[in-house]
């Protein structure tokens, strides 16, 4: 095997993982309100028990790093790609909340152990191609996301109940699993034996985690405000207030295969600096003129603006002189995963305030805060 065709395989088996963990998660999230009805949960029993898997998140940040150090990422995403896949079957088999609550926690666990090691695998195919590719990775999870979801909506609209659904997309699991985890790449960059369980950022990453911040802020806002932005701003049609929602998702995941090109012809500092500005323009857009098309227009913006920044963040992480990728990557993950815990209920609050409007307009300053916070970054990575 040439080493062309070996970097190509390499790429290929990590692109299957993260389509593998996409298509796992979007399975989940499209048989919520299925599951919801079969426990007989209220809205308020839904929000504690779908809180459980943040959690779990945000227990396993630094346990993943340090365990991908360790053990190397090729085998913690073995394990967390087995392990999420059959935890996928236990969320439908769940028959009280508790059991749903316990199996959503290790579900996190397991989701936060694949993200770190499999974004580290992709930042060792990185090095191999000498040239970021980081961004199509995160495409592929799009792709994987739309996939999953309408599956979803398929079974759905068939009657199938969300355990013989999850056996189905288990199946599919273990079949991309056990063609492509041969492929890994088996050593990663800088690996320690002796890493330690957590790092505190230095400048540099607490750079990066901040952007990372303010754009998983923004996207967010964008995964569970923007259907009732539509709903009670722009008043859409009851069949169209998902309409956001895909445009944002479209656009979010097209852009992720073109934004590699962009970063190689331009660089790091300036494809951020104008992400964020595209991100603060779509916002202001859909705030200034929340009539249908308007808002549709400033969605598509902020769909382009949010694909490209975690995924180049997570690059340049990756390429740390002093910290093995997995170590680096949870260290900006950890800073970056609050913005998404945060936007969703901010929104929240200051709607009850104010107005939703006004949530977005604040929203939109993030992305603002995204192009000062690349314009001070001194590294072009």
């Amino acid at each position: 095997m040439t080493s062309i065709t070996s970097n190509r395989a390499h790429r290929i088996a990590v692109s299957a993982f993260f389509f593998l963990f996409g298509f796992v998660f979007a399975s989940w999230a499209s048989r919520i309100p299925a599951i919801q009805n079969k426990l007989r949960l209220s809205e308020t029993e839904l929000g504690l028990v779908l809180f459980s898997l943040p959690v779990g998140l945000l227990v396993s940040l630094p346990i993943s790093g340090w365990l991908v150090a360790k053990k190397g990422s090729k085998t913690v995403a073995c394990i967390a790609a087995i392990v999420y896949s059959c935890l996928l079957v236990t969320l439908g088999m769940a028959s009280t909340k508790v059991e749903l609550m316990a199996a959503l926690f290790v579900f996190g666990l397991a989701g936060n152990m694949g993200n770190i090691s499999f974004n580290t695998q992709a930042v060792n195919v990185e090095a191999l191609y000498k040239r970021n590719i980081m961004a199509s990775f995160h495409g592929v999870w799009s792709l994987a996301g739309f996939s999953g979801a309408a599956l979803g909506t398929f079974m759905t609209g068939i009657a199938v109940a969300p355990t013989y659904h999850f056996v189905i997309v288990l199946a599919v699991a273990i079949s991309i699993f056990l063609v492509a985890s041969r492929y890994l790449v088996v050593s990663d960059l800088k690996s320690k034996e002796n890493a330690p369980l957590f790092v505190m950022p230095n400048k540099s990453f607490l750079t990066l985690g901040l952007i990372a911040f303010c754009s998983m802020l923004c996207e967010g806002a964008m995964f569970d405000w923007s259907g009732i932005y539509f709903k009670n701003v722009v008043m859409a049609k009851p069949l169209l207030v998902g309409a956001g929602y895909t445009a944002f998702m479209c656009t979010m995941a097209i852009s992720r295969f073109v934004a590699d090109y962009f970063t190689f012809r331009f660089g790091f500092k300036r494809v951020v600096q104008v992400s964020g500005l595209i991100i603060m323009s779509g916002l202001l857009i859909a705030v200034v003129f929340p009539t249908f098309y308007a808002s549709v227009l400033g969605f598509l913006l902020v769909g382009v603006g949010v694909s490209s920044i975690v995924p180049l963040v997570y690059s340049a992480a990756g390429k740390s002189k002093t910290l093995s990728p997995g170590i680096a990557l949870a260290s900006v993950s950890t800073i970056s995963f609050f913005g998404f815990l945060i936007g969703p209920p901010l929104i929240g609050l200051l709607a009850g305030v104010s107005s939703l409007r006004l949530s977005f307009a604040v929203i939109a300053f993030m992305g603002l805060c995204v192009t000062i916070l690349a314009s001070i970054t001194k590294e072009n990575y």
